[in-house]
């Protein structure tokens, strides 16, 4: 489960666009958000990290996060706003650490960064 995370931090850090289903993705300005929450507040943080407008995933991980969310806005404003505003105001959260998006790759460029070269 550690090494989801880390390949998920990892893709996170690069960009690649791992949720291509989302219209106007590649225009949108994309973070990991990796968060560490008092023990006893995991469920009740990620239920109000999942209703702010601006995050479109919350994952409970195992490791050294508790929780971590993605968040897709349209501008750094927004980001800025989700992320300061909003989130951290959330009771529980002890710490966080925000991972900024470059750059967002097809989904094209995902297949192929991550092909074994296992094709017939």
């Amino acid at each position: 489960m550690l090494f989801l995370l880390h390949l998920w931090v990892n893709v996170a850090m690069l960009g690649i666009n791992i949720f291509p289903h989302m219209k106007g993705a590649k225009n949108m300005v994309s973070t990991v958000v990796l968060l560490h929450t008092e023990p006893d507040k995991v469920n009740e943080v990620a239920a109000a990290l999942s209703d702010i407008d601006g995050i479109s995933e919350v994952f409970s991980v195992a490791g050294r996060y508790d929780l971590v969310a993605i968040v897709r806005v349209r501008n750094n404003e927004e980001m800025a706003e989700v992320v300061t505003e909003k989130m951290l105001a959330i009771p529980g959260i002890t710490r966080s650490e925000t991972l900024i998006a470059f750059r967002v790759f097809s989904q094209h460029d995902l297949e192929s960064m991550f092909s074994i070269g296992l094709d017939s």
